[in-house]
């Protein structure tokens, strides 16, 4: 949790060393947000968990079964599932898995400076984060990062203006409609400053590049350093407070 729910890395190491396809998440403030994973294919933080756990490349267990079985074991689980889900004639369900992990990151949340200037504290930020606000809003940045996430409602086509080479198909994988090549879920920008590399592939080393690249791909707009720095501002004020 020190490093704002994410391993830095482009891709993450699972099962065997073996890495996925794309970036992984933070698990921080997910519980807001739209639909899980960069397609948008689990529904809620509950759902979302239980697929890592049976995914070869992540943690391979070969079925729900042998999950259960082996949290079936741990004497101390037997406690906590039965009290958990004590209306239920079997507590040691795979769902719940999903049902007891979702509880725990539905409390993930980070509140933040720009959450008190929202509230009407005018100091919480200082002028070089006012000044990004007022960038990142007139540029159109708001218009897809809005919402409590700052993003994360809503699914977009990456390279909307200027074509954005990738070969991830994003929701087009799932929903195999020709409108959804390319279309990802619009990431959330809390923490943002401190959760590099971006992007569903991981291939943007720095928030610099980030913003300069969303300018250009999202927005057809070529931004100066005066430009990122003040949205750069701006977007520290949504890390967590206390962890800035």
């Amino acid at each position: 949790m020190d490093n704002f729910g994410v391993d830095s890395q482009p891709t993450s190491p699972g099962h065997e060393g073996k890495r996925g396809g794309r970036n992984s998440p933070t698990t921080m403030n997910a519980a807001l947000h739209i639909a899980q994973f960069w397609d948008g294919r689990a529904k809620d933080v509950e759902e979302q968990a239980l697929g890592p756990i049976l995914n070869p490349i992540e943690m391979g267990m070969p079925s729900e079964a042998a999950v259960v079985n082996k949290l079936k074991k741990i004497e101390e689980y037997k406690a906590l599932f039965a009290e958990a889900f004590k209306d239920e004639k079997d507590p040691f369900q795979y769902k719940n898995i999903g049902k007891a992990i979702g509880a725990f990151e539905r409390t993930l949340l980070t509140p933040s400076r720009f959450d008190d200037y929202l509230k009407g504290d005018e100091n919480a930020l200082n002028d070089s984060e006012k000044r990004g606000l007022q960038k990142f809003i007139h540029m159109g940045c708001a218009t897809c990062h809005n919402g409590v996430a700052v993003g994360g409602n809503s699914y977009k086509k990456i390279g909307v203006v200027k074509p954005y080479e990738t070969k991830d198909m994003g929701r087009f994988e799932i929903t195999g409609l020709e409108i959804d090549k390319k279309v990802f879920k619009v990431p959330s920008l809390r923490n943002i400053t401190k959760t590099a590399p971006y992007f569903h592939d991981g291939s943007v080393a720095t928030l610099d590049k980030a913003i300069e690249e969303m300018a250009e791909h999202q927005l057809g707009r070529e931004v100066g350093p005066g430009f990122i720095n003040d949205v750069k501002a701006f977007l520290g004020s949504l890390t967590s407070k206390g962890k800035e």
